[in-house]
């Protein structure tokens, strides 16, 4: 069982759809790659933890995700979101065109979060950058609450730059105010309505 709750992203992942995804921070779920490799309709019922694609590049040499669709979810209490995490190592993994649409968070500490500076007990992780190149990443239509200021956070890669990340129509906030993002080599585009105020 991995902490984070539902994972998708062992190597070679590809064509997963998740949708109608209700989660609380009761429980968690793993779905490794000898179970989800090219799955495609997969649905989650309650009670679900959060999501997240990871841990990738653990290994040096590893096969990507890719084309991974996470649609309706709802996320209550937990600490993370919609995360994608990566180790700071090196790797030849991937993580690219991967679509959350149409998710609600109440009160999650890390509503939207790419994270690969992933190192457990600081160890093994020679000059904490990861190889795992992040692209293609769309957040369309994600609107809530979220239980720390920080609510968007793109810590990406500082050798491989995350590219083409998107913001589409995102609205999240923070005891009533509007949260706040933060984007460290990460490069995209933001349209419609998005709150926090983009980094990108």
């Amino acid at each position: 069982m991995n902490s984070n709750g539902l994972v998708t992203g062992m190597e070679g992942l590809s064509s997963l759809n998740i949708m109608n995804n209700f989660s609380n921070s009761a429980s968690g779920s793993s779905y490794r790659n000898n179970e989800a490799s090219n799955t495609k309709g997969l649905e989650a019922k309650p009670p679900r933890a959060p999501f997240c694609i990871g841990s990738l590049g653990k290994e040096s040499q590893e096969a990507g995700v890719q084309d991974v669709t996470v649609k309706t979810t709802t996320f209550t209490g937990t600490q993370n979101g919609l995360r994608i995490k990566t180790w700071g190592r090196p790797s030849t993994g991937f993580a690219r065109n991967i679509l959350f649409q149409h998710a609600v968070m109440n009160n999650v500490q890390n509503p939207i979060l790419i994270d690969q500076n992933y190192c457990p007990g600081e160890k093994n992780c020679p000059g904490q950058v990861s190889g795992v190149k992040v692209s293609d990443v769309t957040y369309q239509d994600i609107h809530g609450t979220s239980a720390t200021e920080l609510a968007v956070k793109f810590d990406c890669s500082k050798k491989y730059p995350c590219t083409g990340i998107k913001l589409q129509d995102v609205k999240l906030t923070y005891d009533n105010k509007p949260a706040e993002a933060l984007c460290s080599h990460a490069g995209g585009v933001a349209s419609g309505t998005v709150q926090p105020t983009s980094c990108l």
